[in-house]
């Protein structure tokens, strides 16, 4: 499945099979547990061969519910549990009360002051404290308890957290408190049906441990208003047909910076013809036309001084993408060309300085469109929209707390345009609501893109999937993904320029 989930539509989901007499609360809960106890298994093999020692700690809600189910199962294994609730058990939902009450006929439910908290006490800890449902941060003997398991550096790979390390945010990935929040650190999150917001999102990747869903039965149907973690392009999108041409593939044009700053237009460049466009030029100025003449090969080369010589080159139909910022400069030459090009009504991609004239420019902003993406990294986020920025950094005191998601939505809504919000949880939003997670986290990890001129390359990489015939939000999603798939390609010493290099071989491994 590739849709990830807000707190609010899981529980729309489960509530729409109960209501419907699909299933019970009781039997969610108990095929959560199930799906708890197989993952620890699954991820610690060793731990299946009993007796071992767990302690379970349970709050008061269902997520509570899911752990007694958790500490019953692993009793009947064979192993020693102790189990904690966080709360007094008459006030338990009604689904966890009966769970509590199943688990009090096995052993004892203490206190959870008295819940231990060194690794040294336990194999393995629970914690099934607070889930997707939380809405404010850890208050008394619960945040003492995860403060203190916190601390020690060895009880993260004994830990596994139920459905979301508890103090995490599931809409946000950001800890709930008033500077950055105390959460649970997980070896191990176990959640159900599909992944949520959180664990892609801010903090939650590094704090998840490895990510595992488990499926309880339930169903829905893909809808528009849910975000998706961007996936593979289809080989057939990416793939040249026998017999074709080059301008049937597009031709982008890529406007550079004077002499001395050409470089990042140049990195663009290749991205965009190794994405597939069917030719590939660079707009220089004059003074830079010998640096870029003596760079490019394939890629080929045109004068551009000015706004009316953007004008002229875009009398050429066929040019059907501009790609625009990479060292393009600050200077009014540089406002004048960004106007044209938005202005001009061609698809663009608007990066780095292009990012900063739209920001500068209020007649530029209102000429944005639909075929327009804008790929600003934080800073240029929050040049581009400051309030909705604002309340993005704001520390989180309630839940669920304003998102990235949220914000670049929002973003996009506003801009009439496509928005990526780069980071390791970039995500990628258009204004008719539709939004994407790109996530470098997890198995898909890429650290080796924080390099300086790979955001030149993922805009080139855009630009010419939209040369190719992609709109503005697929191409964006595509090049997003390609992008990382490159970077892990090449592994560790990855340099910007070798990004465009490494995409034959991600097309080979997709069945191009």
């Amino acid at each position: 499945m590739s849709e990830i989930l807000s707190s609010a539509q899981m529980r729309a989901i489960e509530r729409a099979a109960i209501d419907s007499g699909a299933v019970t609360g009781l039997e969610l809960m108990e095929r959560a547990g199930r799906g708890v106890v197989e993952a620890i298994f699954g991820e610690w093999p060793h731990l299946a061969a009993a007796p071992h020692k767990a302690v379970v700690v349970c709050g008061p809600g269902n997520n509570g519910g899911d752990g007694f189910v958790v500490a019953r199962l692993l009793k009947t294994w064979g192993w020693e549990v102790a189990v904690f609730l966080c709360g007094d058990s008459e006030k338990l939902p009604p689904d966890a009360r009966v769970n509590c009450a199943r688990w009090a006929s096995l052993g004892p439910v203490g206190q959870m002051r008295d819940a231990p908290r060194s690794a040294q006490e336990t194999d393995l800890f629970v914690d099934a404290l607070f889930g997707t449902g939380l809405t404010r941060p850890l208050a008394g003997a619960a945040l003492q308890w995860v403060a203190e398991l916190a601390a020690d550096p060895r009880a993260a790979s004994q830990t596994v957290a139920v459905d979301i390390p508890s103090g995490l945010c599931s809409d946000s990935g950001r800890g709930l408190g008033a500077q950055t929040g105390t959460t649970v650190r997980a070896g191990l999150t176990v959640t159900f049906h599909a992944a949520k917001h959180g664990h892609y999102l801010g903090r939650g990747p590094f704090i998840c441990g490895r990510l595992v869903v488990k499926g309880i039965g339930l169903g829905h149907e893909g809808r528009p208003e849910l975000t998706r973690l961007c996936q593979a392009p289809p080989a057939d999108r990416l793939g040249k047909k026998a017999g074709g041409h080059k301008y049937a593939h597009g031709h982008a044009l890529v406007l550079s910076g004077g002499a001395g700053r050409t470089g990042a237009a140049r990195l663009a460049a290749d991205g965009a013809l190794r994405a597939g466009a069917g030719l590939v030029t660079v707009a220089a100025p004059g003074a830079a036309m010998p640096e870029c003449a003596c760079q490019l090969t394939a890629v080929m080369l045109r004068r551009c001084d000015d706004a009316a010589g953007l004008a002229r080159l875009l009398e050429d139909e066929r040019l059907n993408v501009l790609c625009l910022g990479p060292g393009l400069g600050l200077g009014e030459d540089a406002r004048a060309l960004t106007a044209q090009a938005v202005q001009s009504g061609r698809k663009a991609v608007l990066d780095a300085d292009a990012l900063t004239l739209v920001a500068r420019d209020a007649s530029i902003r209102a000429a944005l469109h639909r075929d327009c993406v804008l790929t600003p990294h934080g800073g240029e986020f929050a040049r581009l929209f400051p309030d909705i920025a604002e309340k993005l950094e704001a520390p989180p005191v309630t839940g669920p707390a304003f998102s990235k998601v949220d914000a670049t939505r929002e973003a996009a809504a506003r801009a009439g345009c496509v928005v990526l919000f780069k980071g390791p949880d970039t995500v990628i939003a258009a204004p008719d609501g539709r939004c994407a997670v790109n996530a470098a986290v997890y198995d898909r990890a890429a650290p080796w893109l924080a390099t300086a001129g790979s955001g030149d390359v993922l805009a080139g990489m855009i630009a010419g999937l939209m040369a190719r015939g992609f709109d503005a939000f697929d191409a964006a999603c595509a090049g997003a993904w390609l992008h990382v798939e490159a970077a892990r390609a090449f592994g560790p010493g990855l340099i910007a320029e070798d990004l465009a290099a490494m995409l034959p071989r991600v097309f080979r491994d997709l069945g191009l």
